[in-house]
């Protein structure tokens, strides 16, 4: 019996990897390409121009690192710009209309109150055909001092917005979002951000979004209708809108991970490059 409780705890650890693997839907290491070099759709990133989904190349406003990252190279956004790379969502993030679970993660190395640039700053996104019909967003506040980070889940806008009213004149305890007013963001270091959507657009379950930052959960998005009228065809995943700073380590889970597994991603070696 103690010989089965030894094996079973030594297993627990490669187990537990083998769930995180399984789930991975999409990894970007941002090591030599902009490229994911894993995914379950379209490995393509791509920016908007005009009504057109372009390759989206190295410029003056997102470059790639090499050696800089977290783990080898990651992107670097050196100023507030217009180039958003972005990836398609479909099998990916594996939107739909019945009920849809993801976990996105990423690692940011930024000192926001002297980075930024005026404005909101969204440094991820999850976007659909219409604004309207949801958005998803991490971003930092545009008046505070220090700035607020904030991960925000806006389904129907009539759901989340029904006076019409501008995002900055909601009370901060009347929008879904999760709010960290002295987040552990810095130049010096990098910050493992995760955020999940567990029973999206599901009539018989709890939706649900949490926070973490490093391992740790920051808070949780619950008791709102979280009804999102999308077309999955058209939703993406978005960099790098309006920020200024590194990112890298991208990664994309087909459900929601739990405390304990996004723990274990914060502490990979490798990072999610060791899931492949």
């Amino acid at each position: 019996m103690k010989i089965f409780a030894i094996v079973l705890c030594m297993a627990s650890p490669l187990i537990a990897q083998d769930a995180l693997k399984s789930s991975l839907t999409f990894h970007a290491s941002f090591d030599s390409s902009l490229d994911a070099d894993f995914s379950k759709g379209d490995k393509a990133c791509v920016i908007k121009k005009g009504k057109d989904l372009v390759p989206c190349v190295p410029n003056d406003e997102v470059k790639i690192v090499a050696g800089a990252g977290k783990f080898g190279g990651c992107l670097h956004f050196p100023k507030k710009g217009t180039t958003r790379p972005q990836f398609s969502g479909v099998n990916v993030l594996g939107y739909n209309d019945r009920s849809w679970s993801s976990t996105v993660s990423v690692w940011l190395k930024l000192t926001p109150d002297q980075d930024l640039e005026p404005g909101y700053c969204d440094p991820v996104q999850i976007v659909g055909d219409d604004g309207k019909k949801g958005f998803i967003f991490l971003e930092w506040s545009k008046d505070e001092t220090p700035r607020y980070f904030r991960y925000a889940i806006r389904p129907l806008f009539h759901i989340w917005n029904p006076m019409n009213v501008q995002w900055a004149d909601i009370p901060f305890d009347k929008r879904p979002m999760v709010q960290v007013e002295r987040a552990p963001f810095s130049r010096d270091a990098w910050t493992h951000v995760v955020f999940t959507l567990s029973n999206i657009n599901d009539k018989t379950a709890k939706p649900s979004g949490s926070l973490y930052l490093n391992g740790k959960l920051q808070g949780r998005i619950e008791n709102w209708d979280l009804t999102f009228g999308w077309d999955p065809a058209q939703v993406a995943l978005v960099l790098g809108a309006s920020y200024v700073g590194h990112l890298d380590d991208l990664a994309t889970f087909d459900r929601a991970l739990t405390a304990a597994e996004v723990e274990r991603l914060f502490k990979l070696d490798g990072g999610a490059g060791n899931l492949r």
